[in-house]
């Protein structure tokens, strides 16, 4: 179901009111043109088409952000320990993937295109779920970029405030469409306009306080800075499979998720090379 933007009946025009639909009345020459463009794009292009391009958008940058930000400057921490530098990498990997694996199965929610909550039992209601979901993703956002800023703070060689930036920047860029992923489909489950941005901004709350709450530790983290750098990856690679590919090629089948995620990997990995 993509997002109702409406047409207002003559009625409604002259009261200021709309039949339940997003309106854009109060400025007569901004909203409606706002609206009309609106329009056009959803009757052009169909939602299920929009949100597979913002999830592969946002599944690319990840991707890209969780090998160039996390896996390789985790193994680069590590290399003083010769051939077993891998190994705090790979076991921070395996961490950050179990802890999401335990979220999912501790807390209930629900996907975003799904009609099946995941998780234990629970009388709430879809919208709460659907926040839910997307806030528990949002977590190793919010861990790794605290990492980053945690290690530069204490004055780690290999991790400058260029890297640390392009990871911030990075995870910012995807907020956009996971942003858009959550309240769109809010606002097309029936919520209001400002509920719908609620829980669009709820679900992403996650990660600020992540970053701060890591960066207040920091002296723990630094010893343990390769594994939570891993651990960042390996969680955020965990969102990337199991929600963002699958939410990218459901439907009729098209490549464009495909397409804009080689269009978000591009980006990060750019940023990060050049930048970092």
């Amino acid at each position: 179901m993509k997002p109702d933007f409406g047409e207002t009946s003559n009625n409604s025009r002259k009261g200021g009111e709309t039949n339940g639909n997003l309106s854009w009345n109060h400025d007569p020459f901004l909203g409606n043109n706002i609206g009309r463009g609106l329009r056009v794009l959803y009757e052009k292009i169909p939602w299920d088409l929009v949100q597979r391009s913002l999830a592969g958008f946002a599944a690319g940058v990840m991707v890209a952000a969780s090998i160039w930000s996390l896996l390789i400057p985790a193994i680069e921490q590590s290399e003083g320990t010769g051939k077993l530098s891998f190994l705090p990498a790979f076991i921070g990997f395996w961490v950050g993937v179990l802890f999401l694996l335990l979220l999912d199965h501790l807390i209930p929610h629900l996907h975003v295109g799904s009609n099946q909550a995941e998780g234990p039992k629970s009388r709430l209601g879809r919208t709460t779920m659907m926040v839910l979901a997307v806030t528990l993703h949002n977590i190793p956002e919010g861990m790794a970029v605290g990492v980053m800023y945690a290690g530069f703070l204490e004055g780690n060689a290999q991790i400058t405030a260029a890297s640390a930036l392009v990871l911030s920047l990075g995870i910012a860029i995807q907020n956009f469409p996971e942003g858009a992923i959550i309240s769109m489909p809010l606002r097309a489950e029936g919520d209001s306009k400002s509920k719908a941005f609620l829980g669009g901004v709820l679900s992403g709350i996650v990660e600020p306080i992540g970053a701060v709450l890591t960066l207040l530790a920091a002296q723990l983290v630094i010893p343990a800075l390769p594994y939570l750098l891993s651990f960042a990856a390996g969680a955020m690679l965990y969102v990337v499979v199991e929600e963002l590919i699958p939410e990218m090629s459901q439907g009729k089948h098209s490549n464009i998720g495909t397409i804009f995620f080689a269009v978000g990997f591009s980006i990060m990995m750019t940023l990060d090379v050049a930048l970092g």
